[in-house]
């Protein structure tokens, strides 16, 4: 079993308050979980550098199911059946996931946290950006529109 290594969501959270929240060239922090165990659960009280890490966490124990939920509706958003997201997640071997600082933005009721995401898997690099969105308190929001979720990535395993 390889070793691994999980930065708490408190430091990412300081790192992105240092950078402002708006830095150019951010550099990836590794988040590996320390303990091969359960991915956190997607929830509305999560920060989203917390629902990152537990994304994360969740794409480097290969929990291809608990990846997926990460995504808006409960994993629809994603595009892939929960069998599709695993057969195309499953060519990722041994993934060692990498996040950098995030960017936080707002926009027409919604709030937007992107950041930068690489993924080593052997000699192979995936990098690219995931989104998350939540809907902001508004009026008639449901639980599901309120916590953060995966709206888009350019990551592609």
């Amino acid at each position: 079993m390889k070793q691994v290594i999980m930065k708490c969501a408190a430091t990412l959270i300081a790192l992105t308050v240092l950078a402002g929240c708006d830095s150019k060239a951010p550099q990836p922090e590794a988040t590996k979980s320390a303990a091969r165990s359960a991915a956190l659960a997607p929830s509305a009280s999560l920060v989203p550098s917390e629902v990152l890490i537990g994304w994360a966490k969740a794409v480097s124990l290969r929990d291809w199911g608990s990846a997926r939920a990460y995504w808006g509706d409960k994993g629809a958003a994603s595009g892939l059946s929960e069998q599709a997201f695993a057969q195309a997640w499953n060519a990722i071997k041994d993934p060692d996931v990498s996040l950098g600082v995030g960017q936080l933005e707002g926009a027409a009721g919604s709030s937007f946290y992107s950041a930068p995401v690489i993924i080593a898997d052997g000699k192979r690099r995936i990098s690219g950006y995931v989104v998350l969105r939540r809907v902001n308190d508004v009026p008639g929001a449901t639980p599901e529109q309120l916590r953060w979720h995966i709206e888009s990535s350019t990551l592609a395993p």
